[in-house]
């Protein structure tokens, strides 16, 4: 289930709510003062996956999901070195013989430095 932050008016008090998406409502109970004043934090929210609701291990639907997720669980070096390791064959030349008759396929241009960060 989706998560959203709140913030009630009256009391300041900052909580979490776990609903559906059609159980969702812009204003809610606060759980520590009990007023209908909590206003939605919309900031809270957007520091989470990809300026939406993080999902849960249920709502992980495809494998694009699982890498969002898994990535914004590492850090900058996990990050790095798994790019670095993916990455290794493209920049060493194999010296196998080729069969008669065929060539060599020119290597693709290097990234640029900043492709790991556009990555994030």
């Amino acid at each position: 289930m989706p998560e959203y932050t709140y913030q009630c008016e009256s009391c300041e008090n900052v909580f979490t709510v776990y609903c559906n998406i059609k159980d969702y409502k812009s204003n809610t109970k606060c759980p520590s003062c009990g007023l209908r004043k909590g206003y939605r934090k919309y900031l809270e929210d957007l520091q989470t996956l990809n300026a939406s609701v993080k999902k849960s291990d249920s709502e992980l639907k495809t494998l694009g999901d699982l890498a969002l997720r898994n990535t914004e669980r590492m850090s900058e070096d996990e990050k790095k070195h798994i790019y670095e390791k993916n990455n290794k064959y493209k920049e060493t030349p194999s010296d196998k013989p080729l069969p008669k008759g065929m060539s060599r396929i020119k290597k693709p241009p290097k990234p640029p430095k900043n492709f790991i960060e556009r990555l994030q």
